[in-house]
């Protein structure tokens, strides 16, 4: 099976200023306080991902997970190591990202469309999907900057599984949103997965990562903490303390027989 994602000794450090303006530096200086610190938010980051795989993310917040998935995605560049990746890649790793406040829902699934790599035509053929999937109704031609989170998450998820990706990312995609809306985004991810593409689902439902994922890989401060048995990683990552209750949750959401 080839290999779809190629993570190398990735490292990505990032530095919090405590001072913003000149006289808060200078002030700072003169009383000898720090004026930054900076920190790895990937540190050494190593593993292989091969076509039709789908991997659970998973960790505390702060582990590091979402700034993977930029690298992955593109979005970021590691400071040493590097990330292969083979085929298109789609998803869904901010909620609003691509998005212009100022233009409205249909204006943003047009530019939002062409930032993952879809052309205009691509777009038109499939736009009435996406407005449908959306269910944003009137709210389409508001201006996105007008929109709740929930909204933003919607359209975005919408734009994103009409992709024709070979690579699927998805960070907290379910985190908002109603329970109608949640349960298909489950059954398009669940659609995807079954398709033999490549998904990294990132988040903290363990019960949705036992349906969704073959495995886990645990991101512990920056660093591989656990990779491979999705069980063992939700034990690792102690997310089976609260398992009773998310898994009533995400047989619900997903229709199934409890």
């Amino acid at each position: 099976m080839a290999e779809s994602i190629v993570a190398r000794d990735v490292t990505k450090s990032f530095t919090i200023r405590y001072h913003r303006t000149l006289k808060q530096m200078s002030v700072a200086a003169v009383r000898r306080q720090q004026l930054s610190n900076s920190f790895n938010a990937l540190d050494g980051v190593s593993f292989t991902i091969r076509q039709g795989e789908s991997v659970g993310l998973m960790g505390l917040n702060g582990s590091g997970k979402s700034t993977l998935l930029k690298i992955i995605n593109g979005v970021m560049k590691p400071d040493s190591g590097d990330v292969l990746t083979r085929g298109r890649i789609a998803g869904l790793i901010a909620t609003g990202a691509g998005f212009h406040p100022q233009l409205s829902g249909r204006d943003n699934i047009y530019l939002n469309a062409a930032i993952l790599g879809m052309s205009e035509a691509e777009t038109k053929r499939k736009l009435d999907d996406i407005v449908e999937f959306s269910e944003l109704g009137s709210h389409l031609d508001g201006q996105v900057g007008h929109y709740s989170s929930g909204q933003s998450a919607r359209l975005g998820f919408a734009i994103a599984i009409h992709v024709d990706s070979d690579i699927f990312l998805a960070d907290e995609v379910l985190a908002v949103g109603d329970k109608p809306f949640k349960k298909k985004c489950l059954e398009r991810m669940q659609e995807i997965r079954e398709s033999g593409r490549t998904l990294v689902y990132v988040s903290h439902a363990a019960a949705s990562v036992r349906k969704m994922c073959d495995r886990v890989i645990v991101l512990e401060d920056g660093r591989v903490g656990f990779d491979g048995d999705v069980d063992e990683g939700i034990r690792y990552v102690k997310y089976d303390d609260d398992e009773e209750t998310d898994a009533a949750t995400s047989d619900e959401e997903l229709g199934a027989d409890v």
